[in-house]
């Protein structure tokens, strides 16, 4: 493994959850089937952190020696058309492995948001013996189709044509690559709202629920059935402002930290 790409991921993935760990409860709760008030408000705003600042480093790190890695087995194809798919290809097989990391935390992270008089460890406890350790993993498949299917193709498409474009002028600076996951982000992140929404509702189901069993279609019909448009895009704000900032933040701290370790 190349130890810059995943020392430089780590750390680009910290800086951004632990920095806008507030919007992402915030969106976490306007999501949730209880309500924003119900699920603990502007309330105990960092309910979840420990699980996030756990499981960021390793997820983030992951993900990217997995993108470089595989973007290094096509490098033959990064002069040709098929560069965009070779950069799919690599971002897709980065968040399928990066969620084996990503899932247990998220699972820990959003059931502390959504409760917030309970703490980290006594959630993670309450998992364990209501659903064993496949409890950790609810919601892994609609994460992946979240991820995969929209948020990382969009994104890094986006992200690598401009990246792209920008370097036939001159070197690429840390901040117009930030721009770039900016811009990049914001657009993946409002269209993929409706899945981000049924990822929160099963994870957040009760045990034994038709929503837990985590059939996709099955959770956003019946979240267009009972909240209608709105609540297919619920947390859209927050989710937006965290993907675009997040996206400035980690692609810009990416660029920098893999530079410094060149």
């Amino acid at each position: 493994l190349d130890k810059k790409w995943f020392s430089a991921g780590g750390c680009a993935g910290m800086c951004v959850d632990l920095t806008l760990f507030p919007l992402d409860t915030i969106k976490t709760r306007l999501q949730s089937q209880q309500g924003f008030y119900k699920a603990g408000g502007f309330r105990g705003i960092y309910a979840g952190l420990p699980s996030a600042a756990i499981g960021s480093f390793p997820n983030a790190a992951v993900f990217f020696v997995t993108y470089e890695s595989t973007k290094s087995l096509f490098s033959g194809y990064s002069a040709t058309n098929l560069a965009p798919i070779t950069h799919m290809l690599a971002a897709s097989l980065g968040e399928i492995v990066a969620c084996l990391i990503r899932v247990p935390t998220e699972v820990v992270k959003q059931r502390t948001q959504a409760s917030p008089s309970l703490n980290t460890y006594r959630v993670l406890l309450n998992t364990l013996q209501e659903e064993g350790f496949r409890g950790l993993y609810r919601g892994y498949g609609s994460t992946v189709l979240r991820e995969v299917g929209w948020l990382s193709c969009i994104h890094i498409k986006y992200w690598s044509s401009a990246v792209w474009w920008m370097r036939q002028g001159g070197r690429l600076d840390s901040w117009q690559a930030a721009v770039c996951g900016a811009l990049a982000g914001g657009v993946a992140a409002f269209v993929t709202t409706p899945l981000d929404v049924a990822k929160t509702w099963i994870m957040l189901a009760k045990t034994g629920t038709s929503t837990a069993s985590g059939n996709i279609p099955t959770v956003l019909y019946e979240v267009w059935r009972s909240r209608g448009i709105p609540g297919l895009f619920a947390g859209s704000i927050p989710r937006v402002t965290f993907i675009s900032m997040g996206g400035f933040i980690f692609l810009g701290a990416y660029e920098k930290v893999r530079r410094m370790l060149l």
